[in-house]
């Protein structure tokens, strides 16, 4: 319970800061596409793809217990 009201009051300390990125992520997307329709800032992507891959590794045992029990109930 400790952990989630800290992690909780990080979040609303720095909530300002996220969206102000947010807006600049938005503002640079906009732009790369009305430069050329078919692309957007590889950085932007390389930002959006890492927590996700932080969250896999972080997780990656409880996703494969899952992954295992939903296969053995399907065969069941």
């Amino acid at each position: 319970m400790k952990r989630f009201v800290l992690v909780f009051f990080l979040f609303f300390c720095f909530l300002q800061d996220l969206f102000g990125q947010c807006a600049m992520c938005k503002a640079v997307a906009m732009e790369q596409m009305e430069e050329d329709s078919s692309s957007l800032n590889t950085g932007i992507l390389y930002i959006m793809i890492i927590p996700y891959i932080i969250l896999f590794i972080a997780f990656r045992k409880k996703i494969f217990s899952f992954l295992r029990e939903l296969k053995n109930a399907n065969v069941s």
